[in-house]
């Protein structure tokens, strides 16, 4: 493979006739890409064999032009390559383009009609290109990951199959997980997590158990508790999932503004309960503080992790500070730090006056699934799951220990730099319900999600229109249908959500998005991914969640 065919984005050019082909290569060049011009259908597959980001190609060069080996290469991509192709039309439909026909036969085909406008040409390759970067990603993963299945073969194939699906799931960690740390994470995982998500399953299964045998012999007394013990049973999976993507930087993250005293102070009662009547518990907080930016949840939950874990720290007692600084980083410390910028920071750290770590226990303390404790009392993800919320936040976590003294963890976050702006909520009592037939569109490839959506937003009065994927979703967007809000799973097959997103907001620029996901690598920093007028939820999401967004959404 050569380095042009490695990561190649230029745009490949054919339009024989008239000026298209010097006008669409002088668009993508100012706009910054990279293209050229071929003469005809041989030269096209020539530049097409040594790397193309896109094909852009006029209609009437495939007219009566052999298409073999153009359709040849094209069936011949690999499995991770689903080559972008922009076909110049003529406007009138099929009947004034024949050439429009083969779409199906060229595989990952848009359609731009002249003349164009250059932002329309410009949008569709800037779609084109983020998805075949996509497509090199996944290429680059799965030569990681077909290189560490050879040496992992012998050993996966002793594992349970529930241990199987897990590690296929973590296998996206591999630029975390080094060659020497791999069969020590096995052994962590079996015995683990394999240990937690049965207990958590177990919990799931005989509650429903449970319900269905009250049920059937009509007893419908005190079903409440056995539904409470299900869905906590389920809530701790779902927690344990993202525990799991945090430490891989994973993880949706809906950062904001945040004031962290505030934040730790409405958790003292939490943190109390948390550890022994034998730990003193007191709080140090800069009055001062700055206001950082992160997401709320997952500070919360990295606070409570580290407060636990310097209580295990403890076991005949101590002191356990939770303190709050300002601290500006200069050059001379962020550059020892990869993804980490000099600036103004804000400081959460929790000291105990416990057993210390030895340095060898720190070096390895953030690697995934390393842990001191027994098995089946840890699972060694609580302080990777900090060090990946710190890294994908912009920030950084260090560890200051010595045996027999103490240990000190301490969570640099970014300062806030925006405009604090005041947080507006709907009235909870009159939000769900719809009003003036409000019409939601729904995208969900899975079929399960999809009625149980719309199962909840209809018993709320909203008119309904479902697809189960892009495809079927773009002549919806591009009718007169009423669509007041566009819900969207973010992995749907094919074209995507956010693709799905930008081309519905062609034909409707004021369209709101409303994504849903369970895993979107891409959507790890909301910042980065969300337009205005587009919000985020993560599976597993509450109803009372879903239909609060629903609501703020429709009626902002």
């Amino acid at each position: 493979m050569t380095a042009m065919e490695a990561m190649s984005e230029r745009a490949i050019i054919l339009a024989p006739l008239g000026r298209d082909s010097q006008i669409a290569l002088m668009m993508l060049n100012e706009a910054g890409f990279d293209g050229v011009i071929t003469r005809d259908l041989g030269a096209l597959c020539n530049e097409l064999s040594l790397g193309a980001g896109l094909l852009v190609i006029a209609s009437e060069a495939l007219l009566g032009a052999d298409l073999e080996p153009l359709l040849g290469l094209i069936e011949q991509q690999p499995a991770w390559s689903d080559l972008p192709i922009v076909l110049l039309t003529h406007h009138g439909g099929p009947e004034q383009n024949p050439a429009s026909r083969l779409g199906s036969q060229l595989g990952n085909v848009t359609f731009l009609e002249r003349p164009f406008h250059p932002v329309t040409l410009i949008s569709l390759v800037t779609t084109a290109l983020r998805g075949r970067r996509r497509q090199y990603e996944a290429r680059d993963r799965l030569i990681d990951l077909s290189q560490s299945e050879l040496r992992l073969q012998n050993t996966l194939e002793t594992l349970e199959q529930q241990v199987e699906e897990r590690t296929a799931q973590l296998r996206h960690n591999e630029e975390v997980l080094r060659q020497s740390q791999k069969m020590e994470a096995v052994g962590q995982l079996t015995g683990g997590i394999a240990h937690d998500f049965n207990n958590m399953l177990t919990g799931i299964i005989g509650s429903l158990e449970l319900l269905r045998r009250r049920l059937a012999r009509g007893r419908t007394e005190d079903l409440d508790s056995l539904i409470d013990l299900g869905v906590t049973s389920a809530n701790r999976a779902a927690g344990l999932t993202h525990r799991l993507l945090a430490f891989s930087r994973r993880q949706s993250l809906d950062s904001k503004p945040v004031q962290m005293n505030t934040l730790v102070v409405s958790m003292d009662e939490l943190l109390q309960r948390s550890i022994n009547e034998s730990i003193h518990l007191e709080m140090q907080l800069d009055e001062q503080l700055w206001v950082a930016e992160a997401d709320p949840n997952q500070l919360e939950s990295a606070l409570l992790n580290l407060v636990l874990n310097a209580r295990d720290a403890m076991p005949d007692g101590g002191k356990l500070l939770v303190k709050t600084s300002n601290q500006h980083l200069d050059t001379g410390f962020t550059e020892a730090h990869n993804n980490l910028q000099p600036g103004d920071y804000i400081v959460l750290s929790v000291t105990d006056t416990g057993c210390g770590m030895p340095q060898s226990t720190i070096n390895r303390a953030f690697d995934p699934f390393f842990t001191t404790k027994p098995i089946g009392q840890g699972t060694g993800l609580g302080l990777s799951m900090i060090y990946g919320f710190s890294k994908q936040s912009g920030g950084h976590v260090s560890i200051q220990s010595e045996v027999g003294k103490g240990t000190t963890v301490s969570l640099f976050l970014p300062r806030f730099s925006g405009e604090l702006l005041q947080d507006t909520q709907v009235d909870a009592q009159h939000a769900p319900y719809a009003r003036d037939g409000e019409t939601v569109l729904i995208v969900e490839d899975d079929p399960a999600v999809r009625v149980l959506v719309s199962a909840v937003l209809s018993e709320l009065g909203y008119a309904l229109v479902e697809a189960g994927d892009a495809d079927s979703a773009v002549p919806i967007l591009d009718s007169g249908q009423r669509i007041d809000l566009l819900i969207s799973d973010v992995g749907l097959p094919g074209m995507n959500g956010r693709q799905l997103a930008e081309i519905g907001r062609q034909y409707r620029p004021d369209l709101k998005v409303l994504f849903i996901t369970g895993y979107a690598e891409h959507a790890a920093v909301r910042g980065g991914f969300l337009d205005p007028g587009m919000q985020m939820i993560t599976k597993p999401f509450t109803f009372d969640l879903l239909t609060a967004k629903v609501r703020e959404m429709i009626r902002v």
